[in-house]
């Protein structure tokens, strides 16, 4: 029995997904849980905790890290509220930090901590929000009195760490007990590596202080939550994950949009949505829909109302037109909040939105969740299906896309249940990040060698600064002279620092800002610009003061801008042959140009044509990629076809397979073809490059390259197998491409596959002792065993001594390996030598005339690589 609005669509259900309901557990209060906690809560209405609950308070009392992972709506809130108030009402001093992803969740889960205050009273619990929107003088109250401080991880790294000495910080930071981390799952990519830098420069500030605080971290369900809270913190930690919360019935229906006429087109997602949502809104339930991208949330919501307002049978006086809106990022905060807040009150039935809406925020009761499109992981897509059924039974519907992940689950729904979600990837040690956060650092607190353990390339980094006048060398110790505030040459979530305004030339209003790269993507000259479903052209944008000027307009179609791409191989790290290709890692340049865009029609997706942008629009990107190399027969074949890039083919099924061997998602990796020419210009090579989306790279080509050739054959084994019969946008990445054609392009990596098919398709982390353990001709063989030592006694420079790997003694000396010629310098240094060497003597017998030496091995120089992401820091 199928909802009444999807039965006139059932022919469109490929498979359906039931999972049933699940009772609660129900558990007694911990017996540690204070007296006045468990009155708070019996009089709230809570008798009992969810045995999820009960665990958390347990671990978090014990003085554990703790990572829970349960369901939506699973009072994961009050899972690490109970033992942060707890501490507080024992202790009034204590200070929480709780760090949520975004500003609207922070608002949002601030209304959870108010009932505490509200019952304690604030002579005993004050909580606070600070964030960019909080006045001065809230602010001032928040650092003197507030046990609980909401805030996000821009203003940790642009606020709280650069004034730790000033304003009252440092009373925060010399009481601060607990670290609750919300969302955790968010914090991968390039945003991820900025949030584990930030740890890092937290908990050096908090060590000067004096101050360890616990972590308390909360995710959705992700298939390595307790390595992503370790890696992001060095610490250890204990993982939830038994879920004691009811579950509400959920019923999923995989949904396969028909193909257009009697075409090989199947009709878009957007498309689908917007057809089934009119009788959603007439029926009035209560709907999230996620859309991909910022422009597929305009598109659905202006044919949405379109549809509406054409309804006949409706009231005059009744505007469906006003029972839907979009959200997005790119809307400004007040517009944001009045969505949340008419939403809850039921003023609206629902939203379209972009994957701003996973996150925890509490939008009430709702009925149905439509995916338009696989969002790219199973751990988003069960994210955004548990945004329903909180407190009833509830439905999802997932729109399927042409993509080779939608088209496969199209066959293999299963595959949403029966395999594991995917891991969250990041890389804290992306030069560029961390070249940033050193510089950040620096400017907190000096640096010294008990810093080389938080940043691997600390000692390849400082002669960088030295020479730029950013350090000054003070007997070892390296103190910050540079600019005033370093921690604002970057920002955390985005590539580009430059900030563009979108200005509506009639009345001057702000529409929106956004970075360069979506700038040039978005609001190019002549291009459709949507805001909440109203349509603005394009008339001009300014490149020296980034501002774009639009004006309202109506018309029948919105814009896609086409780019150009370019490569320069910086330098190749390593290589490797096999079959007939070759398959390499290293260093390179992507300049990327937007040169023309096209106009598609509104509701049927017709393409009214292109035009050329006359501005030069382009970004670079020094980042990392994969390339692999075309034998030359199979360049000429399909060099000779002119009406087609069949490359664009190769390209795709290269890019889809790396992504899914890697778990990437099209924010992660992007792909295109490039040329050299050798031997003074006679022979011109053919290469597919794969390269990371993010300035020196997150690792994620460097993972493709360990799974070359398996990436090459699941990309044969994807165009094979894709049941289309000509080619599709699943396989080959478009209707027109003929797959024999790739497919053999494909094989002829592998092996001579003889004459080509023909092509018949045109479209479509001191105490001294008098006895010593270790004596020095023993300590090359209990190296680790002594760094062991070390950490269990606090000393000094442990940060330094996890670095050395391995030691030699030859006669009286100790000798460090390294693998940088500044590190020596750094270790020798006349004070920081004699620290070293009277470490050594605390707790190892050694001979009077005991010295230490090092040696330099494995010397990859960075220092070029650094100077580049430094000049593009700081230009």
């Amino acid at each position: 029995m199928y909802l009444k609005e999807i039965e006139p669509f059932k022919n469109r259900i490929v498979s359906e997904i039931s999972i049933d309901s699940r009772e609660a557990t129900y558990v007694d209060y911990p017996e540690l849980l204070c007296e006045e906690l468990k009155q708070f809560l019996n009089k709230r209405g809570f008798g009992k905790l969810y045995s999820h609950q009960r665990e958390m308070f347990e671990h978090a009392k014990k003085g554990e890290n703790v990572i829970i992972t349960t369901q939506t709506a699973s009072g994961k809130t009050l899972s690490f509220l109970l033992p942060v108030i707890d501490e507080i009402l024992k202790d009034p001093k204590t200070r929480a930090i709780f760090v949520y992803p975004t500003k609207a969740l922070a608002n949002d889960q601030y209304r959870n901590i108010l009932p505490f205050v509200e019952y304690f009273g604030e002579d005993r619990i004050q909580a606070g929000i600070y964030d960019g929107d909080t006045p001065p003088n809230e602010r001032t109250r928040i650092r003197k009195t507030a046990n609980i401080i909401l805030t996000n991880p821009e203003m940790l790294n642009s606020a709280f760490l650069p004034n730790h000495s000033l304003h009252g910080f440092n009373h925060v930071f010399s009481k601060l007990k607990f670290i609750v981390v919300d969302e955790l799952h968010v914090y991968r990519g390039a945003f991820g590596s900025h949030m584990a830098n930030i740890i890092r420069r937290l908990n050096r500030i908090c060590k000067y202080y004096r101050s360890k605080p616990q972590y308390l971290f909360s995710s959705a369900t992700i298939a390595n939550p307790k390595e992503l809270a370790e890696i992001l913190t060095g610490e250890t930690f204990y993982h939830v994950k038994n879920d004691g919360s009811p579950s509400h019935k959920k019923h999923i229906y995989i949904w396969q949009p028909p193909y257009v006429r009697d075409s090989e087109y199947r009709k878009t997602p957007e498309e689908e949505a917007a057809e089934i949502i009119p009788d959603m809104i007439q029926n009035g339930r209560r709907f999230i829909t996620f859309c991909k991208s910022r422009r597929e949330v305009e598109v659905v919501l202006k044919e949405t109302r379109d549809r509406l307002s054409n309804i006949e049978d409706v009231p005059s006086l009744l505007d469906l037109t006003d029972k839907i809106a979009g959200y997005r990022g790119g809307y400004k905060k007040e517009e944001r909040k009045d969505i949340e807040k008419r939403l809850v009150k039921g003023e609206i039935n629902g939203v379209i939105a972009t994957n701003a809406l996973e996150l925890g925020i509490d939008i009430g009761d709702i009925d149905i969740v439509i995916c338009s499109g696989f969002p790219g992981t199973k751990a988003s897509f069960w994210q955004q299906i548990g945004r329903a059924g909180r407190r009833k039974d509830a439905v999802g519907i997932l729109i399927l896309d042409v993509g080779p992940i939608d088209q496969y689950i199209a066959v293999n729904s299963e595959f949403l249940l029966k395999t594991g979600v995917e891991n969250a990837v990041l890389d804290k040690n992306n030069l560029f990040i961390q070249l940033a956060h050193v510089r950040a650092a620096a400017a907190e607190l000096p640096l010294t060698l008990d810093d080389a353990e938080l940043f691997p390339d600390i000692a390849e980094i400082i002669p960088v600064l030295l020479k730029a006048g950013e350090l000054r060398n003070d007997g070892g110790i390296f103190t910050w002279i540079g600019k005033e505030h370093p921690a604002g040459d970057f920002s955390l979530r985005n590539i580009s620092r430059d900030i563009y305004k979108v200005i509506n030339k009639v009345n001057g209003e702000m529409l929106t800002e956004m970075d360069e790269y979506q700038a040039f993507h978005e609001v190019y000259e002549k291009a459709i610009y949507m805001h909440d479903g109203v349509q603005y052209m394009v008339e001009k944008l300014d490149l020296v003061n980034r501002i774009a000027t639009v004006f309202p307009i109506e018309v029948n179609y919105f814009t896609v801008p086409f780019t150009d791409t370019m490569v320069n191989i910086i330098k190749e790290f390593k290589s490797r042959e096999f079959s007939r290709t070759n398959a390499s890692f290293g260093d390179v340049l992507i300049k990327e140009a937007v040169v023309a865009y096209k106009m598609i029609q509104f509701h049927n997706r017709q393409n009214l044509g292109f035009e050329s942008i006359k501005d030069n629009l382009f970004t670079t990107l020094e980042t990392e990629g994969l390339w692999y190399l075309i034998p030359e027969d199979v360049d000429n074949i399909i060099n000779s076809y002119t009406e087609f890039n069949y490359y664009n083919g190769v390209k795709h099924a290269l890019l889809n397979a790396a992504r899914i061997r890697t778990m990437a998602t099209s924010e992660d990796i992007g792909a295109t073809i490039f040329n050299t020419v050798e031997k003074d210009g006679e022979v011109k090579r053919a290469f597919v490059i794969l390269y990371d989306l993010y300035p020196g790279g997150l690792g994620f080509t460097e993972k493709a390259f360990d799974y070359a050739e398996d990436i090459l054959k699941d990309a044969i084994s994807m165009v094979k197998n894709c049941k289309c019969k000509d080619g599709c946008p699943a396989c080959v990445g478009d209707y027109h491409l003929d797959k024999k054609m790739v497919l053999w392009a494909l094989e002829g990596m592998i092996k001579e596959t003889g004459e080509s098919p023909v092509v018949t398709k045109v479209v479509k982390d001191v105490v001294i002792r008098e006895e010593k353990l270790f004596n020095l001709y023993e300590l090359p063989q209990k190296w680790s065993e002594f760094k062991s030592y070390l950490k269990s006694k606090s000393e000094a420079f442990l940060g330094f001594f996890n670095t050395i790997d391995y030691v030699e003694v030859k006669g009286d000396l100790l000798i460090f390996n390294v693998n940088s010629p500044f590190f020596r310098e750094w270790v020798l240094d006349t004070l920081n030598k004699l620290k070293i060497e009277n470490i050594i003597r605390r707790h190892v017998e050694v001979p009077e005339t005991f010295s230490i030496d090092v040696n330099v091995i494995n010397h990859d120089n960075k220092i070029d690589k650094i100077i580049r992401r430094y000049d593009d820091l700081t230009r």
